[in-house]
């Protein structure tokens, strides 16, 4: 039997059962995290709310469901160091009680990106780029503070977040225009010094890119050859009912496997919506109103058979997880559940999205309850 709908035939199934029993787990069942114990660990990235404790239906799901948490935004160097020598710790720290109290795998997120970064950072008071050496000093300040505040307690850091572009070349961020591609190897050889006993990686999107893939493969071989750790490649798991293949997944981390690192799926959601096409330049409000209706088709709840579409592709990624759990450590859904997904309102305002495991009232989707029971292996 063909595999894909080998795999369209059991989340069908689940589909029919869910829907008939109001789409919600009987309790006293297997957990996402019981079904992936000895495989890999299965984690969500945690927002503000959750971490201080007021989104209470999302910290119970997250207590019950998942074995690995990543921070959102928290320590993000423009939260968590905010202004040269002032550093922000509160909420970094109840993110840490929270992983520790629950026994979670911890990861760290993310140590140097272009985003979400503080201005003192890479230019000087007027405006200029700082010079090589003061962008060293202020990368190893940074990354010898946070990470050994938190030494020994979190498990792996991602250390340099999104630096290659789909072509294989290097973002022109201003870490690349100070330092050039070296940056990364600082970067990674300042976190392992921090801290030499946690995991390092290399946090990425659209790897299923050849050229983009090849860039990383060849930053792997870089930075073994000099002696620096990279413990994994995290691949991000933004995708759509339509791209990547499962192939053209598969070949990525087939490449990362042979360059001789660990994977982890991370900040994964899909899409269950249409690209959206370029807004009316007119005015007419009838050309207007069928735009957002393009872009926000399912305002109310998904259809049926888009819903089983979605949960057959997502099954079919989970499958290629599990196939390859050998070299795949982690996989981490970007949210808790679809009300709390960044895809809503992205990359139009208004779009109401179904990105996650979970659906809006917290209760899991078929294909979760078809990887609970073991029917997608």
């Amino acid at each position: 039997m063909n595999q894909k709908f080998y795999y369209s035939i059991l989340v069908s199934l689940a589909c029919l059962f869910f829907y008939s029993c109001g789409g919600k787990a009987s309790s006293g069942e297997k957990t996402l995290k019981d079904a992936f114990k000895n495989k890999f660990y299965i984690g969500t990235a945690m927002n503000e709310r959750q971490i201080m404790g007021q989104d209470t239906a999302g910290v119970t799901l997250i207590k019950a469901q998942f074995d690995a948490i990543v921070p959102e935004n928290c320590m993000k160097s423009m939260n968590i160091h905010p202004e040269e020598n002032r550093y922000v710790w509160d909420m970094a720290d109840a993110y840490m009680k929270f992983g520790e109290d629950n026994n979670m795998w911890i990861t760290g997120h993310c140590l140097i990106w272009h985003s979400q970064l503080p201005f003192w950072f890479c230019w000087d008071e007027n405006r200029n780029l700082v010079s090589p050496e003061v962008l060293k000093k202020h990368m190893k300040d940074h990354i010898s503070t946070v990470v050994g505040r938190y030494k020994g307690r979190i498990k792996g850091w991602d250390v340099v977040n999104e630096a290659i572009m789909e072509d294989g070349s290097y973002r022109n961020s201003a870490f690349y225009q100070i330092l050039g591609e070296e940056f990364i190897d600082i970067a990674f050889q300042y976190a392992q010094e921090a801290d030499p006993d946690c995991e390092l990686y290399y946090n990425d999107y659209n790897e299923w890119y050849p050229a983009k893939r090849a860039t990383v493969v060849k930053l792997i071989q870089r930075l073994k050859s000099k002696g620096i750790r990279i413990d994994a490649i995290g691949m991000q798991g933004h995708v759509s009912m339509d791209s990547p293949t499962i192939a053209e997944y598969e070949a990525t981390i087939n490449e990362y496997k042979a360059a001789g690192v660990k994977v982890m799926v991370t900040e994964l959601d899909m899409s269950a919506l249409p690209e959206p096409k370029g807004r009316p330049q007119s005015a007419d409000i009838s050309a207007m109103a069928e735009y957002e209706a393009s872009v926000n088709p399912y305002p109310n709840g998904l259809p049926d058979d888009v819903s089983a579409k979605w949960n057959q592709k997502m099954g079919e990624f989970f499958a290629l997880f599990l196939k390859h759990q050998d070299v795949i450590t982690r996989v981490t859904a970007w949210g808790d559940c679809d009300a709390n997904s960044w895809k809503n309102g992205f990359p139009v305002r208004g779009r109401v999205d179904y990105a996650l495991l979970f659906d809006r009232n917290h209760q899991p989707k078929p294909v979760v309850e078809a990887l609970i029971n073991g029917t997608i292996k």
